[in-house]
């Protein structure tokens, strides 16, 4: 399975306010690109809570709303053949 799922591709579909996901852009490299920008919501989030930083706060979520679309659309990438049971 996880041979097959390294060949899925980005869809392309989802959007984020004036954004939408590129196209055909590898499993693997968006995986990476994906926690990278998990990373930075991390370090936003603590910022925030520690510091108090509303701007960090406002980053964050702004940021995992970008996250959540490159999720949904690495989904929507995978063929169906690789999301259905095998017997």
């Amino acid at each position: 399975m996880i041979d097959d799922i390294t060949r899925a591709r980005t869809a392309g579909i989802e959007t984020f306010d004036l954004f939408r996901m590129q196209p055909g852009i590898p499993f693997e490299h968006a995986m990476n690109q994906l926690s990278v920008l998990l990373g930075c919501i991390r370090h936003l989030t603590t910022e925030a809570e520690m510091e108090g930083d509303r701007i960090a706060g406002s980053a964050a979520r702004i940021l995992s709303e970008l996250a959540k679309a490159l999720v949904d659309d690495l989904e929507r990438g995978i063929p169906p053949k690789m999301t259905s049971p095998t017997p």
